[in-house]
């Protein structure tokens, strides 16, 4: 089952001088359950292309489905209730809110939209993540690969179709990063979500079930690791 599927995106940004190509023609498809890392140097267009995946940005044109919905149709009111239901993010600088405990930085998201806690559900995630006796902590007392478990616990606890991360291992060390995407993969395994992350760590990237490559704005390779 398709989850996202995007058609000839084109992202252009103009300047005084020259029209800038951030995507040009790019289309994807990715399915129901898949781990796909997107890799690519500085300035190929990885993160536009995440960012208008997720809603965050919007295509100059081309059109982005994501189960089924064209959200680059939605009005702003209408895309940010969709985002919340349906799409978790992880950052490579975690987000977390500094005034908030990690439980309560874990239910935001819910908080916001008004949603009831299902104390069940985020029990087990925050299990899954190994948060049980940081609760009470507040982000400035725990790690790097803490705050990431602690953004990860939140952008699955709305129970999204869809996780997109931002090089989420970018400020951790290599031992933390591996260990950080594998709790990923698990959770997002036993919640049954799919997962598109961005990365420039080779190590990080083989862990995924594909590879989409992008250079210069456009895709240059599509690798499934697993067949």
């Amino acid at each position: 089952m398709k989850v996202i599927e995007a058609n000839h995106l084109k992202k252009e940004y103009s300047t005084t001088c020259n029209t800038v190509k951030a995507l040009d023609d790019v289309s994807i498809t990715i399915q129901e359950g898949e781990f796909v890392a997107i890799v690519g140097s500085s300035g190929s267009g990885k993160t536009t292309l995440l960012n208008i995946l997720g809603g965050l940005d919007i295509p100059t044109s081309g059109e982005v489905r994501v189960r089924g919905k064209e959200i680059n149709k939605m009005n702003e009111e209408e895309l940010t209730i969709f985002r919340r239901r349906n799409i978790g993010f992880v950052f490579q600088n975690y987000n977390l809110v500094p005034i908030l405990n990690v439980l309560e930085n874990v239910v935001l998201p819910l908080n916001l939209d008004g949603r009831p806690v299902d104390k069940k559900f985020i029990d087990k995630i925050i299990e899954s993540l190994g948060l049980q006796s940081r609760l009470d902590h507040m982000p400035n007392m725990l790690s790097g690969g803490q705050q990431q478990r602690v953004a990860i616990a939140r952008a699955l606890s709305t129970k999204p179709a869809v996780i997109l991360a931002d090089e989420p291992t970018g400020n951790l060390d290599s031992k933390t990063g591996i260990e950080v995407i594998g709790l990923l993969k698990a959770s997002a395994s036993l919640f049954h979500q799919t997962i598109v992350i961005i990365t420039h760590n080779e190590e990080i990237a083989q862990m995924a079930d594909r590879i989409i490559c992008i250079e210069d704005g456009r895709i240059t390779g599509d690798q499934h690791e697993k067949q």
